[in-house]
C-alpha cells in the first residue's frame, strides 16, 4: 500500500508538472499571437512549420491548407517579404517543404520569394535553424495558436524576436490539446539541457 501510494503522488506530481508547463508556454506567448491581418507587424520573413499535406485517409490535410491560407495572405498583404517553410524532408518520398513550396507558387507567391529548410525535423530544429543558418532574428511564425505558443516559447529561449500568426484551427481539438501537453514538457526539457538541431550546415542568405 505505501509503494502504491508513493506511485500515486509521483504521477500526480508529473501530471501537475505537465500541466503547469502547458500553461506556462501559453501565457509566455500570448502577447504575440495575432490572428488579424492588418494587425499583425511587418517583418521581412515568415516561418511556415510544416507538416504533412495529407492525412492517413489520403484527404488534404486540414492542418496543412490553413497554414498555406495563412502564409498567403501575409504575403499577399505585405506583412512577410518571404516565406521560409521549414519541415521534413527525412525521407526520399516525404518532403514537406515541397509539397508548400509547389502550393505557394500555385497560389500565386513567387518562387524566389521562398526558401525551404529541409531539415526542421520538429519545431526546435525549425527555430533554431531560422537564426544559426538562415540568419533571422525576427521572424513571424505560421501555424495554429497551440504550435505557434510553442514556437515562440522556444524562440525567446534562444533571444529570437518572434511573432507569430494564427492559422485557422482544425476540429480534431482533444486529440491536439493531449499531443501538445506532452510536446511542451517535451520542448522544456529540450531547452533545460540545451538540445540543439539534428543538422545546422552551411549560411543561407534570404535575399
Amino acid at each position: 500500500m505505501k509503494k502504491l501510494k508513493i506511485l500515486l503522488s509521483l504521477l500526480a506530481l508529473a501530471a501537475l508538472t505537465v500541466f503547469t508547463i502547458y500553461h506556462w508556454v501559453s501565457y509566455k506567448a500570448k502577447h504575440n499571437l495575432y490572428e488579424n491581418v492588418t494587425k499583425i507587424p511587418k517583418n521581412k520573413v515568415g516561418l511556415l512549420l510544416g507538416v504533412n499535406k495529407f492525412t492517413y485517409h489520403g484527404n488534404v490535410n486540414l492542418f496543412y491548407k490553413y497554414r498555406l491560407d495563412a502564409a498567403v495572405a501575409l504575403f499577399k498583404a505585405g506583412k512577410i517579404e518571404y516565406i521560409l517553410v521549414s519541415g521534413d524532408n527525412s525521407r526520399e518520398n516525404y518532403d514537406e517543404p515541397t509539397n508548400f513550396k509547389n502550393d505557394l507558387i500555385a497560389r500565386g507567391i513567387p518562387s524566389d520569394k521562398i526558401f525551404l529548410d529541409f531539415a526542421g525535423f520538429r519545431t526546435l530544429d525549425s527555430v533554431i535553424r531560422a537564426k544559426e543558418v538562415f540568419g533571422q532574428n525576427e521572424i513571424t511564425v505560421i501555424s495554429q495558436k497551440f504550435h505557434n505558443q510553442r514556437a515562440i516559447y522556444i524562440a525567446d529561449h534562444f533571444n529570437i524576436k518572434a511573432i507569430a500568426f494564427n492559422a485557422k484551427p482544425v476540429k480534431d481539438r482533444n486529440v491536439v490539446i493531449l499531443r501538445e501537453y506532452l510536446a511542451r514538457s517535451k520542448a522544456f526539457i529540450d531547452l533545460i539541457f540545451n538540445v540543439q538541431p539534428k543538422f545546422l550546415g552551411e549560411k543561407i542568405t534570404i535575399q
